[in-house]
């Protein structure tokens, strides 16, 4: 009987395992990338279809939160800092509600994009911006939820929402100004302490032109000369070894030894001095 009771519950498992058909969704998941300048931006959603329903004022009341959207909140991310509405916003994930009215609505970002559908408690604290945007009609239905990233420019889009016969669109603006003039300025003005220290680094441990290591630590030691650093002098310090100059060697030690005890740095300290014992300098 045992035997039986066991054979029967394997069958049942595996037919129910079996019974696990894949069907399509009815609120099909989108994922879009948009770069607005510089910036990158992620969108993720769910898309309900209209299948003969009247939607707004009906299937989605007005003047109510929406998820605008199905199943999880919608998600938009930033990888810049940017602006809605004049407000500057910080980089991260936001979840996408809207409040439909009849002729406005309320375009809100919201800082918890970790819901499905609408928050259980709505937290005023986590509005990062609400916006009031006119709603326009459309000349033909949406079938299908649809959102969309409008009027492209090097530092402005629009993120439209359609369903139904209505369009509704918030502007947001990217850093883009900010960040090329930044760009421009940094690489005008030559490399930077750090690149020559990355570079010189990389020299020094991969094996390449030890001299050219040894021009290349000696600028960005150089560059850093008001607030020296006891990893810069440390690497010069092997550097200049390596490259046969134990007196400059030495030299670099004793500062990197100096630096490393300012900031009470056990490892620098007992580095440096373990290089001046090995060089004759202790």
């Amino acid at each position: 009987m045992k035997k039986i009771i066991l054979s029967l519950f394997v069958l049942a498992t595996t037919l129910a395992t079996n019974a696990q058909i894949e069907t399509p969704a009815p609120s099909p998941y989108q994922k879009t990338e948009q770069k607005v300048g510089l910036t990158d931006i992620t969108l993720e959603y769910s898309r309900p279809s209209m299948r003969g329903r009247e939607i707004f004022g009906s299937l989605e009341d007005f003047d109510k939160v929406w998820r605008t959207g199905a199943n999880e909140n919608t998600k938009l991310t930033f990888s810049t800092d940017f602006m809605v509405d004049g407000k500057k916003l910080k980089k991260g994930t936001y979840a996408l509600y809207t409040i439909p009215g009849k002729k406005t609505w309320d375009i809100i970002l919201y800082s918890d994009a970790t819901n499905w559908g609408n928050p259980a408690k709505w937290d005023a604290s986590k509005v990062a911006a609400k916006v009031n945007v006119e709603a326009q009609d459309m000349p033909m239905d949406i079938e299908t939820f649809t959102i969309t990233f409008d009027d492209l420019t090097n530092s402005s889009a629009v993120i439209g929402i359609m369903w139904e016969n209505t369009y509704v669109g918030l502007k947001f603006e990217t850093p883009t100004e900010e960040m090329v003039s930044k760009n421009i300025e940094k690489i005008m003005s030559g490399p930077s302490a750090d690149d020559y220290y990355a570079s010189a680094s990389y020299y020094f441990e991969s094996g390449n032109d030890i001299n050219k290591a040894q021009v290349w630590i000696d600028k960005a030691v150089a560059m850093s000369a008001e607030a020296p650093k006891f990893w810069f002098l440390r690497r010069q310090a092997l550097i200049h070894a390596k490259a046969g100059n134990t007196k400059s060697a030495i030299t670099a030690a004793k500062a990197s030894l100096k630096y490393a005890e300012i900031a009470k740095n056990a490892a620098y300290v007992k580095m440096n001095k373990a290089s001046l014992k090995e060089w004759g300098a202790m």
